[in-house]
């Protein structure tokens, strides 16, 4: 299994930019497809960005398409979200999840989840 712990979460104005980082322990990371995910207070999980396990493919959700950038650094076991343009809507907890199956982290059904980070975007 993978063990995932983000950081990087913060409080920041709107227009601000912010780099979440994922930090992967465990089985070889590099055989993982990775994801970033949200969850606002009374929404559901939402999915963000994806990306295979080679770095070489990227998937993003519409609403953040543009400002949000996936990356992984898999000599370091490190994932990363640049976020830019932070807007108030984008308050949230932020989750980096991994699996096997980049099928499965699409569908936010990912084996891992990391505890999650707070990100709170002031108007």
């Amino acid at each position: 299994q993978v063990q995932l712990v983000e950081s990087g979460g913060g409080l920041v104005q709107a227009g601000d930019s912010l780099r979440l980082s994922c930090a992967a322990s465990g089985r070889t990371f590099s055989s993982y497809a990775m994801g970033w995910f949200r969850q606002a207070p009374g929404k559901e999980r939402e999915f963000l960005a994806a990306i295979i396990r080679g770095g070489g493919s990227t998937r993003y959700a519409d609403s953040v398409k543009g400002r949000f950038t996936i990356s992984r650094d898999n000599t370091k076991n490190m994932g990363y979200l640049q976020m830019n343009n932070l807007k108030p809507e984008d308050t949230a907890v932020y989750y980096c999840a991994a699996d096997q199956s980049f099928h499965n982290v699409l569908i936010i059904n990912p084996g891992y989840w990391g505890q999650g980070t707070q990100v709170t975007v002031s108007s």
